[in-house]
């Protein structure tokens, strides 16, 4: 799964690639590139594949493509409003919608009839329809600041653009997006629907088929997919007629031309060297011990019962996707062959910049300022962790429904402008969806999670702090996550409701001890978050413009930005590669299913495909792998041909796919998908989903 994707091992050629991306980015590989739409290179298509995606083709693939606001990709698929992604990005709605009673996790879903849809609680559904370059106004608005005053600029005309962008409607989102980490920034508009029920979801066991032991891995056999609808302000399924991707007749063969659009996440392939060796020496190995701590703590629950596996099955799911990609970006940075053939790269290009006083004058010395603010960062980076980023007590629902409260009642009375960028205008239809949301919470993990992260707090800090003390005075951390969670009231959407709508009174006077609490750490947390903002982002996010400008006077914009979870292209090959000297063929058969099953977990068949297996054409391709460069984001992209018909549905990407967040390796970086073939035939053979076959055009 691409989701949280963090890299992998990167061989000498694709560290090769990667030097020469900012020097002769016209020499990369043929297939590389996650392209935004205003920027996409269809003369070099056609040159390569005799085919040139002109701007009508475009603009229809971005319109019929999606974003699933919490981190996914996905695409209308029917007339009416079917949008098709993965089941691990439509899990936390098929998590949500579930009981103890029914399972949908692992017993699927499909609703038989458009009333049985379920409403997903806090699913939202972005649409791309404009894009606006906004650089000139971004940097006239921050130039000659530095730290804080560059900090509050920058967040000042971001929310004034959005804001204008929006012009109020709640169903309008506006994104300023930084390109190439600040050389360049783009408005992007999108309709915002928040309205989306669940259609269908297959079981756990064939969608995650092969479990983590198969995860970034190939050959492959999962119907890792989920429809959703997205429903128009009236209730009534979206009218999506003139721009959805109608299902191919017939599946891609090797050697095909195919497309991908989706929402990479992040990547770092235009990071200076000292910020891939911070990433290498701090950042990763924290983040991985959190998340391994975390995981035992998670496998200790689930092992307590049946309903406790249910409860945090998601959340554990989530995480060791999470420790295995995040291993594979470790295991990258330390191959000295990528930091060597970087600091080669930075070489040259500071060399073209002090070659000439002008460009000197101008931008100075743009690597040296961004490693000082990592020595900077490399002092507070415990402390900012541990309350605020993401080794924080965000890790409970309950907590986070706490620290948003406490946040809005406090930030949105202030001018647009002035507020943390979650509580804009723009940016809090998202957060109040969650917080006014029905998904259910569950006290028993709750407490599990809030003792993980108090002890967490306590070892990390030490329990000299002095917010450490104030937080636990004489008490244990059991006792005090049993007091919090016990006595909260914040699982109720109604209590929640009710502390939003009244505001800074109703917060202040609130005795619910999980708000209590939010309180007690936020000063602390925001004091963190504030000096990284202004002594360290702002820092690297203006000098890596003046890199990237450097790098626009010697190349223009044929240089492809970093992945930055906003709508890219890219496009490929259907094509085997070489994997310790044996070849990968690039399709798997659905009668390869049952040959690998063992009946025992991760690979055992849920008893839906076990009788279906003679209805099943064997020979049918199942999975799919193609070149496409992909990174964590594209999940739930949909792969099409040239005539903008989906022919799969991105999954995942292989082992050496992983290294994608700091280089792409055309030899052996695929991009794992399901073939739309798979999907018409288990849908009609497995599942006998009818109405659904009936509207994706399958039977």
């Amino acid at each position: 799964m691409r989701d949280l994707l963090k890299g992998a091992p990167l061989s000498a050629l694709a560290a090769a690639a990667l030097a020469g991306l900012l020097l002769a980015p016209t020499v990369a590989g043929a297939d590389e590139g996650m392209w935004t739409f205003n920027n996409f290179p269809s003369a070099k298509v056609k040159q390569a594949y005799g085919f040139s995606p002109d701007p009508t083709w475009l603009e229809r693939v971005q319109l019929a493509s999606v974003r699933l606001a919490r981190g996914c990709s996905g695409a209308f698929v029917s007339a009416s409003g079917l949008v098709q992604t993965n089941h691990h990005c439509a899990r936390a709605c098929i998590q949500q919608v579930s009981t103890a009673d029914h399972n949908h996790i692992k017993d699927g879903f499909y609703a038989a009839e458009l009333k049985d849809e379920a409403k997903c609680p806090d699913m939202e559904v972005n649409q791309l329809v404009q894009i606006t370059d906004v650089t000139q106004r971004m940097n006239a608005a921050t130039a000659g600041k530095e730290g804080d005053a560059f900090s509050a600029a920058l967040k000042e005309v971001q929310a004034a653009i959005q804001t204008e962008c929006t012009g109020g409607a709640d169903d309008t989102r506006c994104d300023v997006v930084e390109l190439y980490h600040g050389g360049a920034y783009n408005l992007y508009k999108y309709h915002r629907y928040q309205d989306v029920r669940l259609v269908f979801a297959p079981e756990e066991d064939i969608a995650f088929f092969g479990g983590d032991p198969d995860n970034f891995e190939f050959p492959r056999y999962d119907l890792d997919v989920s429809y959703v609808r997205v429903y128009d302000k009236d209730g009534k399924p979206l009218n999506t007629k003139a721009t959805y991707f109608p299902y191919a007749s017939h599946d891609a063969n090797e050697g095909d031309l195919v497309f991908t659009s989706g929402n990479p996440g992040r990547t770092e392939r235009l990071d200076t060297v000292a910020e891939l060796e911070y990433e290498r020496d701090h950042a990763l190995p924290d983040r991985l011990l959190y998340l391994s701590e975390l995981r035992g703590i998670l496998l200790q629950f689930t092992a307590q019962g049946g309903e406790n596996a249910r409860i945090a099955r998601t959340k554990l799911f989530t995480l060791e996707n999470s420790y295995k990609a995040l291993y594979g970006g470790l295991q990258t940075l330390v191959d000295p062959a990528l930091i060597n053939a970087k600091r080669k790269d930075e070489a040259a290009l500071k060399a073209l910049i002090d070659a000439d006083p002008a460009l000197k004058q101008q931008y100075g010395d743009p690597w040296a300022a961004i490693a000082k603010s990592l020595d900077h960062y490399a002092v507070v980076a415990t402390r900012y962790g541990v309350l605020e980023g993401s080794r924080s007590f965000i890790q409970s629902d309950m907590f986070t429904y706490a620290r948003n409260l406490v946040r809005a009642a406090s930030e949105r009375p202030l001018p647009d402008g002035k507020r943390l960028r979650e509580y804009t205008d723009a940016n809090f239809p998202f957060i109040r969806q969650r917080l006014l949301s029905n998904s259910p919470v569950y006290p028993e993990l709750e407490r599990v999670l809030m003792r993980m992260q108090l002890v967490y707090m306590q070892r990390q800090l030490g329990p000299d702090d002095p917010l450490v003390r104030k937080v636990f005075g004489n008490r244990s951390a059991q006792q005090i996550a049993d007091d919090l969670v016990t006595g909260s009231s914040l699982g109720d959407p109604s209590v929640r409701k009710s502390l939003l709508e009244g505001g800074q009174a109703a917060l202040d006077a609130s005795t619910d001890p999980m708000i209590t609490f939010a309180k007690l750490v936020d000063a602390d947390a925001l004091a963190a978050r504030r000096d990284v903002e202004a002594n360290v982002s702002a820092v690297q996010q203006k000098n890596a413009g003046y890199i990237a400008q450097a790098m626009f006077k010697v190349h223009g914009t044929s240089v492809y930005p970093d992945a930055t979870f906003s709508p890219r292209v890219s496009y490929g090959t259907v094509k085997g590669y070489e994997q310790s000297g044996q070849h990968v063929a690039p399709f798997t058969t659905m009668g390869g299913t049952f040959d690998r099953a063992t009946g025992a977990f991760p690979f055992a068949l849920p008893e839906s495909w076990l009788k279906a297996k003679d209805a099943i054409n064997p020979a049918q391709k199942f999975d799919a792998v193609s070149t496409n460069d992909i990174i964590g984001g594209n999940s739930g992209s949909p792969v099409i041909n040239k005539d903008a018909e989906v022919v799969g549905l991105i999954f995942d990407g292989n082992i050496q796919s992983l290294g994608g967040d700091y280089g792409y390796d055309g030899s052996v970086n695929r991009a794992v998908w399901v073939s739309v073939g798979a999907l018409k035939e288990a849908l009609a053979k497995v599942y006998r989903a009818n109405r659904l076959s009936k509207e994706l055009g399958a039977h």
